[in-house]
């Protein structure tokens, strides 16, 4: 270090001191623009990192079959965003060894005092050292600056990038597999991630591999207060690793409390008129006690751990603090040091062990974040990226089944089995047999809802797998047995919110399926807003506006589950109607009923029994031999009479 004064001396010119102060006023000013300027350049920053190797690979690669690797397609979406995010992560890592480098300021600087500048008496040596510090603080602390707001965009850009993924597989995983709980434990686990990436979570682990270059400075200091800092490292790492094995179990525990408690909550909110009417409020919030009970025994567990360590690590760090100087002190006796070297030590040895401790506090977010990282990483494998399809013409012709064997989701059991039938432009069946036959498990596969196990369902030769979700959509119309919708306007709901949805078009729909005067009675007509759920129609009023998004774009294909269920006479002369109207245009009607006056406008009747085809045929002739056997079907009139 260069000892600005003279020992006993006058003090250096006063143009130093001048000198000095433009100097510290230039760094503060070129410091502050260099943050804002890597503020500003920070989406930059991650865009350059997102810019894949690709082009690359194809110098290196050009005319040679790529690596294996690349074709692996169970690859895991989150590894493959850790990778895209490697150079921002080296930046971090610069940005850590250069903070951590301006750590040893303090150290260095109490070193320079008690040996140089209280021996020497010298005010202006340290003028310049308190100058010269000054100016490396605020060095790191716009280090730290720029540090954690890249942090925080990266958690951002682990959001943007995986969040529409995420949300279309929560969809699509229900269709898959039976989801438990509240099914938004993906979103919950996508949040967990981003604010851990968001946090200081990261930067701990950044500022782990300088521990060794401190307890290397320790030992340069002197060699016993070496030995005390990694005695005491060693100690913080073993209750670092004890965090890890003690935690997890609890962790995993109170995870999975967690999810089934908000299920609890949500089962009991949707059910309310039941709870409120049949007087089982009392048997629910019991049910949610003691899960919440459990939820609050596993939760206490992690934290009273990962409190109890971490307030462990800082007891040790005080008392390791205080044996260092106890150590030094003992070398200063024995005049193998000097008095610098107790207080730098000391402070050295602090900040040598503080990423251990900031680790442990940070230990629970970051196996939070694992266990996290793992569910999305096992969602997104189980329900991977669909592959654009090749454009197919507009269905026009047909539909057949062939040979079909249907289950539910993450069912090997077929419900339905070996069902074939044919229909083309202009007809229209009426799916029909007792309670558990297999009808609205064939209305959903007709609409690609449930997988078939075996067979094959075509629209023009076309099987429903060689169709992207979203071209297939627009063909078909489909009204499920409990009508949902959603949160909006009834000309939005209507429009299945399509943003170039054209009034006329809305209209239209709404005319086909005969609610247009219906709509226009209600309080703001097509801008009514209907709530969460439909919650502010009647049964049979959503189960009109549901029939009418059935019908919106003219689909080629319109499947109905019991649409007549919540109807009242006039409706189901609309619903007749509207069938009729969709045979003229050349579409293809099929409709689940258990009333007769719902297969008025079809002229095919399709009945299935034990999950297999009893009868199909023209309606007269299949409904004749239905009402001779009354043993695989009761058919009910209007009235509610049995036949």
């Amino acid at each position: 270090m260069i000892d600005f004064g003279r020992r006993g001396g006058s003090p250096p010119p006063a143009d130093l001191y001048r000198i000095s102060l433009v100097h510290i006023s230039g760094l503060w000013s070129l410091g502050r623009q260099w943050a804002e300027d890597v503020e500003v350049r920070t989406p930059q920053l991650i865009a350059w990192a997102k810019r894949p190797v690709e082009a690359l690979r194809q110098r290196i690669f050009a005319g040679r079959p790529r690596p294996a690797e690349d074709h692996d397609e169970s690859q895991s979406e989150l590894t493959a965003f850790l990778r895209s995010c490697r150079r921002i992560f080296w930046a971090l890592a610069a940005f850590s060894g250069m903070s951590n480098l301006l750590m040893l300021t303090g150290s260095f600087f109490m070193l320079q005092v008690y040996d140089r500048v209280l021996p020497g008496r010298s005010i202006p040596t340290l003028i310049a050292l308190m100058v010269l510090a000054t100016v490396l603080y605020l060095f790191q602390g716009g280090l730290d600056l720029v540090r954690n707001r890249i942090s925080a965009r990266v958690g951002r850009y682990f959001d943007e990038r995986l969040s529409l993924r995420i949300f279309d597989a929560l969809v699509r995983l229900p269709l898959k597999t039976r989801a438990d709980g509240d099914g938004l434990q993906p979103v919950r686990d996508l949040d967990q991630v981003r604010s851990f990436l968001s946090s200081g979570g990261p930067t701990a682990l950044f500022d782990l591999p300088w521990m060794p270059i401190y307890l290397g400075v320790c030992f340069l200091f002197h060699f016993w207060i070496g030995v005390t800092a990694l005695a005491g490292a060693l100690v913080l790492v073993g209750i670092t690793l004890l965090t890890e094995t003690r935690t997890r179990g609890p962790a995993k525990a109170s995870s999975r409390l967690a999810v089934s408690r908000t299920a609890l909550v949500i089962e009991g909110r949707r059910n309310a008129e039941v709870l409120q009417a049949m007087g089982m409020r009392q048997q629910a919030a019991f049910r949610w006690r003691d899960v919440n009970a459990k939820y609050l025994a596993a939760h206490e567990r992690a934290s009273d751990v990962a409190n109890g360590l971490g307030g462990a690590s800082k007891i040790f760090r005080s008392i390791l603090q205080s044996l260092v100087l106890a150590v030094g002190a003992v070398l200063v006796i024995n005049q193998e040091s000097t008095a610098g070297i107790i207080i730098a030590g000391s402070i050295l040895t602090a900040r040598a062990l503080a990423p251990v401790e900031m680790a442990i506090a940070n230990w629970k977010g970051f196996v939070a974040a694992r266990q996290s990282g793992k569910r999305l990483d096992h969602l997104l494998k189980l329900l991977p990226h669909e592959e654009e399809r090749l454009a197919l013409p507009t269905p026009a012709e047909s539909l057949s089944v062939e040979h079909l064997y249907v289950g539910a989701p993450n069912s090997e059991r077929p419900t339905l089995s070996e069902v074939s039938f044919q229909l083309r432009s202009g007809q229209a069946v009426g799916i029909i047999g007792p309670s558990g036959s297999g009808k609205s498990t064939l209305a959903r596969a007709l609409v690609g809802v449930w997988p078939c196990i075996r067979g094959r369902i075509r629209l023009d030769n076309a099987a429903l797998d060689h169709w992207s979700s979203d071209a297939l959509g627009k063909h078909i119309g489909y009204l499920p047995q409990d009508v949902e919708l959603f949160d909006g306007s009834i000309a939005m709901n209507i429009a299945r919110f399509d943003p170039q949805a054209t009034a006329a078009a809305v209209l239209e729909a709404s005319h086909a399926a005969g609610a247009h005067d219906l709509i226009l009675s209600l309080p703001d007509g097509y801008s009514t807003k209907i709530g969460e759920g439909g919650l502010a129609l009647s049964a049979g009023q959503r189960q009109r506006i549901g029939l009418a998004r059935a019908f919106y774009g003219k689909p080629f294909l319109v499947v109905l589950d019991e649409p007549s269920s919540n109807l009242d006479a006039e409706g189901e002369e609309a619903l007749t109607e509207a069938i009729m109207n969709v045979r003229r245009r050349g579409g293809i009607v099929a409709i689940v009923a258990h009333r007769p006056k719902a297969l008025e406008g079809v002229d095919h009747v399709l009945c299935l029994g034990e999950g297999r085809v009893q009868s199909f045929g023209k309606r007269e002739e299949v409904l004749k031999k239905v009402l001779r056997n009354p043993v695989p079907l009761k058919v009910v009139d209007a009235h509610g009479g049995g036949r």
